[in-house]
């Protein structure tokens, strides 16, 4: 974990985009979180989403935000996560279990850095967000089967963390221990 940390630590002092892989429960939010924290945008908002929690119309409200009177139950304009991480970190988590219409969405979000929000005419404005995403499925598997999009992945790529499950770092057993031991038993 140590060269996790020190990773992150590197990774922070860029804005680049930052994909970090791994088994599900490896902690990849807590690895992202860190990235973030020891970063330039640290004192800015830090706005995780479960990509793969919320079906497809809703997550692309949940991202861009939407105005009044776009849906059903849309009674007032809303902002969405990347307007509300503007000059922070939105971390999407399980980025591979986004549809390809969103995939094409997100897309055309990191080119440009504008939000059009759902329901609206024209784009709301060009945020400044660091964006890190996390998946525990093989994206480059994705790609090959037509489920993920290629132009997308070399997007988000630029940084690589694998976070290996704790079976493979056994070292980690007894820091882990002492850390909840101190935690759990602090009065």
């Amino acid at each position: 974990m140590r060269a996790i940390v020190g990773f992150a630590e590197r990774a922070g002092s860029s804005d680049a985009k930052v994909l970090i892989t791994g088994e599900s429960g490896v902690g990849k939010e807590l690895v992202a979180r860190l990235i973030h924290e020891r970063g330039q945008r640290g004192s800015a908002p830090f706005v995780p989403i479960n990509c793969a929690g919320l079906p497809d119309t809703l997550l692309g409200s949940e991202l861009f935000g939407h105005v009044k009177g776009s849906f059903t139950g849309a009674y007032r304009d809303k902002p969405g996560k990347l307007e509300m991480a503007d000059h922070g970190t939105i971390f999407l988590d399980e980025i591979g279990e986004m549809t390809l219409r969103m995939q094409g969405l997100l897309l055309r979000f990191l080119e440009t850095g504008e939000i059009q929000k759902v329901g609206a005419e024209r784009m709301a404005k060009a945020t400044d967000v660091r964006v890190m995403a996390a998946t525990n499925k093989n994206l480059k598997e994705l790609i090959g089967q037509g489920l993920f999009r290629e132009d997308l992945f070399y997007r988000i790529n630029v940084i690589h963390l694998v976070v290996p499950p704790l079976r493979e770092r056994r070292e980690d057993i007894p820091l882990l221990i002492d850390h909840f031991l101190k935690k759990f038993t602090a009065t």
